[in-house]
């Protein structure tokens, strides 16, 4: 029961962070789903937009600048104690990275 009273405890800021929460992994449903229907159909305008021969340099580029931001950040954020916002900023990192990955995968192999 407090797991499910959760998002009420601290009404605006656990508010907020519930429905950006919810809001985000809504987003991600809704590009897996639209991925996952890009087989079928006339090509949708992404889908032309990556298979350009250079957007492999924009992924590779958006990769470097990936690996030099979130490797100074998570050096420069303090990691010790349980509430350090070290998890938090590696699993933006950790999502962020495999988005840029995938992108640059279809790029590469998309030719």
């Amino acid at each position: 029961m407090q797991l499910l009273l959760a998002p009420f405890s601290k009404m605006p800021e656990s508010l907020v962070a519930f429905v950006i929460a919810i809001g985000i992994a809504s987003l991600m449903v809704f590009i897996f789903l639209r991925a996952a229907a890009s087989a079928e159909g006339r090509p949708s305008l992404l889908r032309r937009f990556v298979k350009q021969p250079n957007t492999k340099i924009l992924f590779a580029i958006l990769f470097v600048g990936w690996a030099v931001v979130f490797g100074a950040g998570l050096t420069i954020v303090p990691h010790e104690g349980a509430s350090s916002p070290y998890g938090a900023l590696a699993l933006i990192a950790m999502f962020t990275g495999f988005f840029i990955m995938m992108g640059f995968l279809w790029a590469v192999i998309g030719e």
